[in-house]
Parts: structure tokens; sequence; C-alpha cells
């Protein structure tokens, strides 16, 4: 499905504020409500819009620690690759997971409450995964910049 500039304002306004009323988005848009109303289902059927979601500050929650980790597996085996990103989606404080080129598998962002929190969560767990040989960490200090705004 091809966007027009309307479908892109649309996207453009919900990914800033998703928590508009329909007419709010309508007029934001410079739509009708009911024009607005039906290029929004029809985004979200063909798949644009994955999801609406709260953006949580990970501080005010109590995790101090971000951190970048570059896990190397020991071998390309698909069923081990398969076993480590099952295992990967299972951990909740695994934000994200990205399969890497270069010197890593996989890069992680992962959270945690403190350092010796991380370093339980690289010990207990990502250490002991059957089939990852090497992990490096990178510990954010501070946010430069951080969105899920995709250009429009």
């Amino acid at each position: 499905m091809p966007l027009d500039p309307s479908d892109r304002k649309i996207l453009s306004i919900l990914q800033q504020r998703c928590r508009l009323s329909a007419q709010e988005l309508a007029d934001a848009a410079g739509l009708s409500a009911a024009t607005c109303w039906r290029r929004l289902k029809s985004l979200e059927e063909a798949g644009f819009i994955e999801g609406y979601r709260a953006i949580l500050d990970r501080r005010k929650l109590g995790y101090a620690v971000c951190a970048f980790v570059h896990v190397s597996i020991d071998r390309q085996y698909r069923d081990v690759v398969g076993d480590i990103e099952a295992q990967f989606r299972k951990r909740p404080e695994v934000l994200e997971c990205y399969a890497t080129t270069g010197d890593s598998d996989f890069t992680l962002r992962v959270v945690a409450r403190d350092i010796d929190g991380y370093d339980s969560f690289l010990q207990k767990f990502l250490l002991e995964l059957p089939g990852v040989g090497r992990v490096r960490s990178s510990i954010a200090l501070r946010e430069i910049k951080q969105t899920t705004e995709i250009p429009l």
C-alpha cells in the first residue's frame, strides 16, 4: 500500500502523540473525522502501525543501568541460534535484540536495576547459555538521543 501525504501526516502525528482522540487526530491532520478514521484503520490493517504503547522512564522505575551487549556464538548451527534467540525473547531485561554482522552475532539492549543486577544477568543467564562464546558489554553513561519515531 503506497503512502500519500495524508497517510504520512497521520503516522507522523501518531508517533508524537498517539493518545489523541479520532477528532483531534483528524483536526491535526487536516482531514474530516470519518476520512481520518478510515485511513487510520487502513494503516493499521496494512501493518504500518504495529501497536500503541506508553514509553516509560526506566530510571524512575528503578532501572539505572542500560547496557549494549554484543554476543558471539561458538558455531552458527541453526538449532543453537534458534535456542539462543528464544532465550533472549523470554528475558524481560532484554528490551531489544538484533542479529548483526561484524564482530558479534547479536546486539542486545539490556536494562538492570544496578550493576550487581547486570552482573547477575551476565553470570547466571548469558554466560550459561549453551553456544555463547564471547560477550562484550558497553554500559551507557547517559542517553543523548532515544526515540521510537521513524522519519517520514
